[in-house]
C-alpha cells in the first residue's frame, strides 16, 4: 500500500526483456534504501513492483507480462527518468490517499497550460476508467495523488504546483505522453457493490 506522495527520483539503468517477462534494475536516488529488504515492495511510476535484488545505488525487480503490458514501464527505456515510493508502513503519515499501485490503465497527456506558476494538467483516460473519476476526487498519476480539479468525458484535470513538478516526472510531461493510473479504490468498491447482485442459483 501506498501514499501516491513521490520519495524520490530514480532512474532506469536497465530494461531486459525476453519472451515477454522483464528484469529491470533502477537507480535510486535520494531514496533511503536502508531498511528495504529482498521481498519489499517499490511503487515505479505507480505500479508496485517487488524487490528482487539490493543494490549499492538502486535494486532490481523482475517484470510479468501483464506488468509490461498493463503499465508505461514495457516502453521505458534505460535513462528514463522514474517515480519512486516505498510501501506504506503502519503509523505513517497519509499525506495523498490509499494507493494500491495495481496499475488500472494507461492514460495520454492531452494538454498543459500554465497557471500562474502552476500548470493545468488535462489527461484523458479509457472509456472504461472515466467512470471513476470525479470532481474532487483522487487519482493517481505515475505513482503520484492529485485531486481531480475537473471532469468532461473521458477527460480530467489536475493542478500541478511548483513543489510537484520539480518533485516528480509531471515537470517532463509533454502532450502526447503516456502515464500510469490508478483511479481511487473506493470507487472501484462502490461500482462492485452497486452491480452485485448474489449468486446466481438458477
Amino acid at each position: 500500500m501506498f501514499t501516491g506522495i513521490i520519495s524520490a527520483l530514480g532512474e532506469i539503468r536497465e530494461a531486459d526483456i525476453v519472451a515477454g517477462d522483464g528484469r529491470f534494475v533502477f537507480t535510486t536516488g535520494k531514496l533511503d534504501l536502508s531498511g528495504v529488504k529482498p521481498g519489499d515492495s517499490i511503487a515505479v511510476n505507480g505500479a508496485c513492483l517487488t524487490v528482487t535484488e539490493l543494490l549499492a545505488d538502486g535494486f532490481a525487480a523482475d517484470l510479468s507480462r501483464e506488468t509490461l503490458e498493463c503499465t508505461t514501464l514495457g516502453q521505458q527505456a534505460p535513462g528514463a527518468t522514474i517515480n519512486l515510493e516505498p510501501a506504506l508502513c503502519l503509523g505513517d503519515a497519509l499525506g495523498g490517499h490509499l494507493v494500491t499501485g495495481h496499475v488500472d490503465g494507461v492514460g495520454t497527456v492531452a494538454e498543459l497550460q500554465p497557471a500562474g506558476d502552476s500548470l493545468n494538467l488535462s489527461i484523458e483516460v479509457p472509456d472504461e476508467l472515466a467512470r471513476f473519476v470525479v470532481q474532487k476526487g483522487s487519482v493517481c498519476v505515475d505513482g503520484t495523488s492529485l485531486t481531480v480539479n475537473a471532469v468532461s468525458g473521458n477527460r480530467f484535470s489536475v493542478m500541478i504546483i511548483p513543489h510537484t513538478q520539480v518533485e516528480t516526472i509531471i515537470g517532463s510531461y509533454r502532450p502526447g505522453t503516456r502515464v500510469n493510473i490508478e483511479v481511487d479504490m473506493i470507487a472501484r468498491y462502490l461500482e462492485r457493490l452497486v452491480q452485485y447482485t448474489g449468486p446466481d442459483n438458477s
